[in-house]
């Protein structure tokens, strides 16, 4: 179901999706709660907040709640557009499956992943597609 990949510098472990789980396609990377907490340098507390506060989202495996690793900058940090576009589309009325299932589709408009174009000068485009897609 999913393969643990130790090769990463960092102390956490990284999974690797082998099958599509909760809107995060297969082959993508996810970490465990405590291990992205470890990353932004905060206590499990707070990534539980960001959760709750449906500023953040995770799948679950195993009965284990994992946060897409592309969520995160390279330095480790919060990736500092997703807190907003998941509030948008949650506000709009869109699962967090429906959230994730978003973020990860391409769009050859942006071009690519809105995901991925959060990490760039995209960024803002896919912010003002969220927001129009929860007026929608």
């Amino acid at each position: 179901m999913v393969s643990v990949n130790n090769e990463r510098e960092t102390t956490e472990e990284s999974v690797i999706l082998d099958q599509a789980t909760g809107g995060v396609p297969a082959g993508e990377s996810v970490i465990a709660i405590p291990d992205a907490a470890e990353r932004m340098g905060v206590v499990v507390t707070k990534v539980m907040d960001l959760l709750n506060n449906g500023q953040l989202l995770a799948i679950r495996l195993d009965n284990v709640r994992y946060i897409p690793e592309m969520f995160f900058t390279e330095d480790g940090d919060l990736n500092k557009f997703v807190p907003g576009v998941i509030s948008l589309l949650s506000d709009g009325g869109y699962s967090s499956q429906e959230i994730l299932e978003y973020l990860y589709e391409a769009d050859d408009s942006l071009p690519g992943r809105p995901v991925d174009a959060l990490h760039g000068h995209l960024a803002r485009e896919v912010m003002r597609r969220a927001q129009a897609m929860a007026i929608v």
